[in-house]
């Protein structure tokens, strides 16, 4: 329930241990939202004082709100967030806060859904309790989704500490705004990562809600190809916006890199294979060959070819499946990268290739997000 502004301000209710969720600690209430800042809290006591004080320095200027739901949390994370209540109430942003005192935590797709489900924004604004934003985070981001109210909209990071995960922050702040679209297939997961997603209310429900299997579970990716299913577009604000923590402790450690490479194979297969008559794979090494042992056998037959740089696996041939059932074995030939045909799919590390390979793609004119998709 939210009061008007000025009226009282609702008590926790706490759930007993197994409740899925207590009823929110209340807001200041507002009448109009404009954004909503959703953040899950699960055992954050270390990072929160940054994180909400980062809240309160936004410089929008239209009606902002905090969503907090707090996951059974057994550190002193809930009076944080209640001490800082007061003051981002003084600032007139409005605060409403939930959560739960089971004996284990939901998992993080669980409680960024009960934080959206108890929000009242128009725009959402996802935030980790490890992380902070900058000032303009929230206006900059605003704007960009009032004119693409169907897309998420993310931005550039700063990484901390310095230097940590350097070839992963080198691609997220560099993707071009094409690559936005043909690099979803990646090891690195949703082209604009998680903690910087911005949206509105409506889209984000169109979609569905995420994922609530737990820890081990890729949630932002899973929503991110639900997203990309329903049309939805990705844009970057190319400022950064976000520090963005690494430390041991985060969530996705969690996650086994078996888990995100069988939900690439499969959406790669849904989305985009399943439109495709024949391909040829860029890589005729380790990563392209896995790539091709872990495809269904009717994609498997769509493979035409194998092509490379490398005169080394070039001279080979071809490219034997030995673990094939199929009498005779399945031989793939293996082709200099300029005598294979379109589409491909690129299983090529982008970022170690010193701008060779970009040069060579380049060289064969290719149709940008038609003609070739990064499987790396």
């Amino acid at each position: 329930m939210h009061e008007e502004p000025g009226g009282p301000v609702t008590l926790m209710q706490t759930g007993s241990a197994g409740d899925s969720a207590a009823a929110p600690l209340g807001s200041m209430s507002c009448g109009h939202i404009d954004v909503s800042v959703i953040l899950p809290v699960f055992n954050a006591a270390s990072w929160l004082d940054e994180c909400l004080k980062s809240v309160l320095e936004q410089d929008y200027e239209g009606r902002l709100e905090l969503s907090v739901f707090n996951d059974a949390s057994n550190d002193n994370s809930l009076s944080i967030i209640k001490k800082w209540r007061t003051r981002l109430e003084e600032r007139g942003i409005a605060v409403v806060i939930g959560g739960h005192d089971s004996s284990k935590p939901r998992g993080v797709g669980f409680a960024k859904n009960q934080a959206v489900k108890q929000s009242n924004g128009r725009y959402l604004c996802f935030l980790d309790s490890d992380d902070v934003m900058m000032p303009q985070r929230v206006r900059l981001q605003c704007e960009a989704a009032k004119e693409h109210p169907n897309s998420i909209i993310g931005c550039q990071i700063i990484r901390v500490p310095a230097g940590s995960t350097e070839r992963y922050t080198r691609w997220i702040n560099g993707l071009s705004p094409d690559q936005l679209s043909t690099q979803v297939f990646t090891s690195h997961g949703p082209t604009v990562i998680m903690p910087t997603w911005f949206c509105t209310q409506e889209w984000f429900c169109h979609v569905g809600k995420f994922n609530e299997g737990g820890p081990g579970v890729p949630e932002d990716l899973l929503f991110f190809y639900d997203h990309l299913e329903k049309g939805g577009g990705v844009i970057r604000v190319d400022q950064c916006l976000l520090q963005y923590r690494y430390h041991p402790q985060a969530a996705t450690h969690s996650i086994l890199e078996g888990t995100i490479w069988d939900h690439r194979v499969q959406f790669l297969e849904k989305r985009v294979l399943a439109n495709w008559t024949s391909f040829t794979i860029w890589n005729a090494g380790k990563q392209g060959r896995k790539l091709y042992r872990s495809l269904s056998p009717a994609n498997q037959k769509k493979v035409v070819a194998f092509c490379d740089v490398s005169e080394r696996r070039i001279s080979k041939g071809f490219y034997t499946y030995e673990e094939s059932k199929e009498r005779p074995q399945p031989k793939i030939p293996i082709q200099h990268y300029k005598d294979a045909n379109p589409p491909f799919i690129i299983c090529v590390k982008l970022d170690l290739t010193n701008g060779n390979f970009e040069e060579n793609l380049q060289s064969l004119n290719l149709k940008e997000g038609v003609d070739y998709f990064h499987f790396s």
